[in-house]
């Protein structure tokens, strides 16, 4: 940490550093958890006690009370960020994925990184998710870790697969979408590559070309909403 934020030698141990970690202490913060904080936010301990204040009470307006599983990754985002830019970025959000002010809260209290992708990035999910898939707006809000998957390298890929795979016939058992997603790529090509290497010869170089962000003209189906 002392490579990251060298003000931390100079900073009043008796007047910020200490008053900062007693202070995540009563948030129900451990001092594991505390120190993972300060890893990625440096200046957490550093800063003026009441600029951290603040900062915990941005995460609890956000509906993430102290103690709770999510508090501390609720803090990452909300550092340093102004209450202005907070509240500008949720109603992009709100704008963008069509969701209401319970949706939005929703989904920045289960994955607050949210607050910190860009607007490019949200647009390109927004559009593939909604249009292309063809799934609610309030299944992404009760599933906003699939927004910081790689459209590339993941999102894209893997949808062209099983629309392959149910557009010849060869998917079997109806398969939910932020469940494949969610699988570790080891599993997803050994469940839905592997297993169709003689019905579809191609499918595994189709899909890696696909990962290196080319649609194969083999996956150039029409799209089915799930």
């Amino acid at each position: 940490m002392l490579k990251t934020d060298s003000g931390l030698l100079s900073t009043d141990l008796d007047k910020v550093v200490k008053p900062n970690v007693v202070f995540l202490q009563q948030c129900g913060l451990g001092a594991c958890d505390i120190a993972k904080l300060c890893i990625c936010v440096p200046r957490m301990l550093t800063t003026n006690p009441e600029r951290v204040r603040a900062m915990v009470a941005c995460a609890e307006r956000l509906g993430m009370p102290r103690g709770s599983g999510m508090f501390r990754q609720t803090l990452q985002p909300v550092a340093f960020l102004s209450e202005e830019k907070i509240a500008t970025k949720l109603d992009y959000l709100k704008k963008t994925f069509r969701w209401s002010d319970a949706q939005v809260s929703i989904a920045a209290r289960k994955y607050p990184s949210l607050l910190r992708t860009s607007s490019g990035a949200l647009q390109q999910r927004s559009q593939f998710l909604l249009w292309e898939v063809g799934v609610e707006p309030a299944y992404i809000a009760h599933r906003p870790i699939i927004l910081g998957y790689s459209m590339e390298g993941r999102l894209r890929p893997r949808y062209s697969v099983i629309q392959f795979l149910k557009a010849n016939g060869l998917l079997g058992q109806y398969r939910d979408y932020y469940s494949i997603v969610m699988l570790s790529e080891k599993v997803f090509v050994e469940k839905f590559i592997c297993p169709h290497k003689e019905a579809a010869p191609h499918l595994t170089e189709d899909y890696a070309t696909a990962c290196k962000g080319e649609m194969p003209s083999n996956f150039g189906i029409a799209s089915e909403n799930w």
